[in-house]
């Protein structure tokens, strides 16, 4: 079954667990969010609240990345314990690996790099943990600089995989989120598009991305989009979460936009997108280079 098929009908908010897989982020008030001394007990229990929450709610994605600490393992955990869960769909990303050892002080929390060697590596963390689990495979914020779209070693490989039966993509970030959706839209191999979906970032604050993510969805892909709270900048000095997160349910190449959630109260509210009537919304956009320039500057807390 083709993976759109397979969210039709379900919710479309999905759950992310970067706020939840690993001590640091750089999410607004998360310092308040999380429960005292962060250990990875407290934290695994966190993350199979929300999971068992969002699924009572109708939410059937659920979005990784190896570099968010202890996520996959996280996950992989409640699907064990959640047998009636069969349902669910799992994607994860590499690309980066985590490097904080669990720790929020950390000098730098994530490496990058989009070579096959990684994703050899990474494929096989993540098979060890989410086994044939894995439903959607990305590569974690690919630029239109990143070798990745280049490398015909590794298409070939992710090609392999996707013969497998997993869907192959990518996740964007930067300025140039546009070009690199649209390089990515003109890989193919063997006569066929590589990548069926693509994950970005679409908020009132950085809707640059938009024309490309719908020529992305023309072409067939799954959309996803990623911090549609712009790292809860829009909950804590904009519209609010509920009005934000309907924007970008609004837009009709959307196909989930994720909540990252990091309780139980703001994943309720943030499921009320779902049913809320956008309406009119202030036209917030910054310049997309100021916007990422600002980001890179959020503290991890």
């Amino acid at each position: 079954m083709e993976l759109a098929d397979r969210l039709s009908g379900a919710s479309r908010i999905g759950l992310g667990l970067a706020a939840v897989g690993r001590p640091g982020y750089i999410t607004l008030g998360r310092a308040a969010d999380l429960p005292a001394g962060r250990s990875v007990e407290a934290m695994r229990a966190r993350a199979h609240e929300l999971l068992d929450r969002a699924y009572a709610a109708g939410v059937r994605y659920v979005d990784v990345a190896r570099s968010y600490g202890r996520a996959e393992e996280f996950l992989a955990g409640w699907l064990r314990e959640r047998p009636d869960a069969a349902d669910v769909v799992v994607g994860s990303k590499w690309g980066y690996t985590y490097t904080a050892g669990w720790r929020v002080d950390a000098g730098v929390h994530e490496v990058k790099d989009h070579g096959a060697a990684t994703f050899d590596r990474q494929l096989g963390e993540t098979r060890a943990l989410l086994g044939d689990r894995l439903d959607l495979y990305q590569i974690h914020s690919v630029t239109p600089d990143s070798p990745a779209l280049h490398d015909r070693d590794l298409h070939g490989r992710l090609a392999e995989l996707a013969g497998r039966g997993t869907v192959i993509g990518v996740s964007t970030s930067g300025p140039a989120q546009a070009e690199a959706i649209r390089a990515a839209l003109r890989v193919e191999v063997g006569g066929r598009p590589l990548f069926r979906s693509v994950q970005a970032t679409w908020n009132l604050l950085e809707p640059s991305a938009g024309p490309a993510l719908a020529e992305a969805r023309d072409a067939g892909c799954v959309v996803i989009v990623k911090e549609a709270l712009a790292n809860g900048r829009l909950a804590v000095d904009g519209p609010g979460d509920v009005a934000a997160l309907a924007a970008a349910l609004a837009q009709p190449w959307a196909s989930v936009v994720l909540s990252g959630a990091a309780t139980g109260d703001q994943l309720a509210s943030n499921l009320r997108a779902g049913t809320a009537d956008p309406g009119e919304w202030a036209d917030l956009a910054v310049p997309a280079a100021r916007y990422w320039r600002e980001r890179s500057e959020l503290p991890w807390s």
